[in-house]
């Protein structure tokens, strides 16, 4: 019997499994699933969110405001279409139970199996309220309905449509990131962010249509970096060139050639961190000579505590916003500039905590206004110092919380020492020079798996701050790129080992497949 942690008795949360027994779900393969199948099925989830991604929300106004803008590339939508929600319904409840479990306002101890299939059927509810709660709030004044919409069903109706419309694509998400994960390769919640960012860092390095309207120029050039760079040096004479040319081609957004830079650097890091690794030498207990290895990554909670962390960040922006914008007239909270002050008709906050939550995007947005009085217009009216304060403050809050996401994820993702040592015992290997106890076992992974989680969220949260910091192309976030070359070789390795146990079955059996 699953007893609640400490207490002896079972968590009040047992109330809810009567529904969690009947909530719809996709089931789970009864045997293996082919490979062949299982890149089918990831494949038509990828081509129905591009799809999906282009069809646009019926009834909505053309003066419409994009609470998410700037999280665009870890929310993984697109702005005023169906999937104008995206991963973010997903990601906030995996974030709420995270967060409850872990304040021990939820007792269930994840380590039982009957306490984590509540724990994973209620997320599933939660996820689902979640949907509302962030649909909600978008059709006041963000998604605003048309007003033939209006006229045709009255406001209230109109409303309605809209919400109606974004549960149904934040509805879908969910789907397909179930049947991703139990009938394709990977995870659908990573699989829609790199598909996402992907798009819009070959789009902001090689669209040659101009940045804004009409004919191109040089006051008007292509948005991508490469045709941009080319045009202004075909276009420009020397003279203009130095006189503010290569300003605007090397800094000046959008997609400067510093940004492609940026983009690179964080490419080539990041592959390096993903091949680099711990090897725990491995023999089997009954046939001799039969050696191995058991890897544990460097970057060993991979890219989870980072999406946790910024989906997390995506929130407290939005909320701030609708108390400032929205709900001014809620005591203390309502209308305050110390919660987080936005301009009329922007998204991002210029004062207040909002502000020293949301990190700095580029060097022209930080580095460049502490230096030259010409770019002061992206301090918001703030003293260099504060800019400062902010990355400080930023910084220190993205790796905490980084760190307690990624040790939390480890251990419900059966990645904790215990489980990867039943994994090790249960296919019959040891580590040579100890005895065959998975005590003894679990005390050795003990000594690398804490340490490495720890390690690697830090590591993955800086490697996002400082891209952040340095810009990147196709404005999709230094943590979107991060995200999305992360997500890109994992699901190589995914693939390759998906082939490898179609090719040797046995395999299944040691990775816990079967």
């Amino acid at each position: 019997m699953a007893k609640g942690e400490g207490t002896g008795e079972k968590s009040k949360l047992y109330a809810l499994k009567p529904i969690v027994e009947r909530w719809p779900a996709i089931k789970k393969p009864k045997g293996h699933v082919h490979f062949r199948q299982k890149i089918l099925w990831t494949a038509a989830c990828l081509i129905l969110y591009y799809i999906l991604t282009e069809v646009l929300l019926y009834g909505v106004s053309p003066e419409q405001l994009d609470i998410f803008s700037g999280y665009r590339a870890i929310i993984a939508g697109a702005s005023g279409s169906v999937m104008h929600l995206g991963i973010g319904p997903i990601v906030t409840g995996s974030i709420i139970m995270q967060l409850f479990v872990g304040a021990k306002i939820i007792k269930l101890d994840l380590q039982n199996e009957e306490d984590k299939a509540l724990y994973q059927g209620v997320q599933k509810v939660v996820i689902m309220v979640m949907i509302l709660v962030e649909a909600i709030p978008q059709v006041f004044g963000y998604l605003s309905p048309s007003d033939s919409l209006i006229s045709s069903l009255g406001t209230t109706g109109a409303r309605s449509v809209i919400i109606a419309q974004l549960f149904m694509g934040g509805f879908i998400v969910f789907w397909m990131d179930e049947l991703i994960s139990k009938w394709g390769i990977g995870s659908g919640v990573s699989l829609f962010i790199a598909a996402g960012v992907s798009q819009a860092i070959i789009t902001g390095t090689f669209n040659w249509l101009p940045q804004g309207e009409g004919a191109l120029s040089i006051s008007n050039p292509p948005a991508g970096t490469i045709p941009k760079t080319f045009y202004m040096v075909n276009q420009m004479s020397l003279g203009d060139l130095v006189g503010g040319g290569f300003e605007r081609i090397f800094i000046s957004p959008p997609n400067p050639i510093i940004a492609l830079i940026g983009t690179a650097i964080i490419f080539l890091v990041v592959v390096y961190a993903e091949s680099s690794r711990v090897e725990l030498p491995l023999t089997h207990a009954r046939v001799r000579g039969a050696r191995g290895r058991y890897p544990l990554r460097l970057l060993y909670a991979s890219n989870i505590p980072v999406i946790l962390m910024s989906a997390l960040l995506a929130n407290v922006n939005m909320f701030a916003l609708l108390f400032y914008t929205r709900l001014s007239n809620i005591p203390v909270l309502g209308g305050a500039w110390w919660v987080g002050k936005f301009p009329a008709g922007s998204t991002q906050p210029v004062a207040g905590a909002a502000w020293y939550l949301n990190g700095p995007q580029g060097l022209y947005s930080w580095l460049f206004p502490m230096i030259d009085p010409k770019y002061s217009q992206y301090l918001s009216g703030h003293d260099p110092w504060q800019m400062v304060v902010r990355i400080l403050v930023y910084s220190t809050i993205f790796i905490i919380g980084a760190i307690f996401f990624g040790k939390f994820w480890i251990e419900t993702t059966n990645m904790g020492p215990e489980a990867v040592a039943r994994q090790i015992e249960s296919s019959g290997m040891q580590i040579p020079g100890f005895r065959r106890d998975p005590r003894i076992l679990k005390k050795v992974l003990y000594r690398y798996i804490p340490a490495l989680t720890v390690l690697s969220s830090v590591m993955v949260a800086a490697l996002a701050i400082f891209a952040d910091l340095i810009g990147t192309v196709g404005n999709t976030s230094g943590t979107g790129v991060l995200l999305t070359v992360g997500i890109v070789i994992r699901l190589y390795e995914q693939i390759a080992r998906e082939q490898a146990m179609e090719m040797h079955p046995v395999l299944r059996k040691f990775l816990g497949v079967e």
